[in-house]
């Protein structure tokens, strides 16, 4: 994480307009998730600019649901490729538990750091971690992993593919810069703190 106090603080729930509960109305429908009973950090401090949530929640939505072409590992794989290569400590803590409920292991979590050249990785997994890179580093897949991105995936869910790693940019860009810290109950992976 870059900072360790929030540049923009989370609205307390208390403190909310009506056009700020309106747009979190959804967010506090659901409940308590993974055992917090509030809404996240990152909503919390978007709301400040309840238009801009609005936005964010409805294209979020699609690259979190089943109309993302690819599977919920795959997508996280790519989620959380980008959120350690953009030192994003919330973002990567948030989608450390989401992943392993999609199907990653503890292993592959901690492998997702090195990149498609740690050991194990099928040949797909290291597609999708060669074009988060590329994608990161140049803002453009290359033609030769682009080759071998589409070996294994459809033309759909290799833009899915970009259009997760450039949600997750933005995320990271918005969570590192606002300052969002970790919610209730969370700790920073090492391999995140402040640099």
């Amino acid at each position: 994480m870059h900072l360790t106090t929030p540049r923009i603080a989370p609205l307390s729930v208390d403190d909310l307009t009506a056009e700020q509960q309106a747009v979190l109305a959804p967010l506090m429908a659901r409940g308590p998730v993974a055992g917090r009973t509030e809404v996240l950090n990152i909503f919390r401090t978007l709301a400040h600019d309840p238009e801009a949530l609005k936005a964010f929640l409805a294209w979020g939505s699609y690259i979190l649901s089943r109309k993302n072409a690819l599977a919920a590992r795959e997508r996280e794989i790519v989620i959380l490729r980008i959120g350690f290569l953009c030192r994003a400590g919330y973002e990567w803590t948030q989608h450390l538990e989401i992943g392993l409920a999609s199907g990653l292991t503890s292993v592959e979590c901690e492998r997702i750091k090195a990149g498609a050249e740690a050991d194990g990785w099928s040949a797909p997994d290291q597609a999708l971690l060669r074009a988060s890179d590329d994608l990161h580093h140049r803002q453009f897949i290359s033609d030769v992993h682009w080759a071998d991105l589409s070996a294994h995936f459809s033309q759909k869910q290799c833009m899915d593919l970009v259009f997760t790693a450039g949600q997750y940019t933005q995320v990271s860009m918005i969570l590192n810069s606002f300052g969002v810290q970790l919610d209730t109950g969370q700790t920073l992976d090492p391999d995140l703190q402040a640099y």
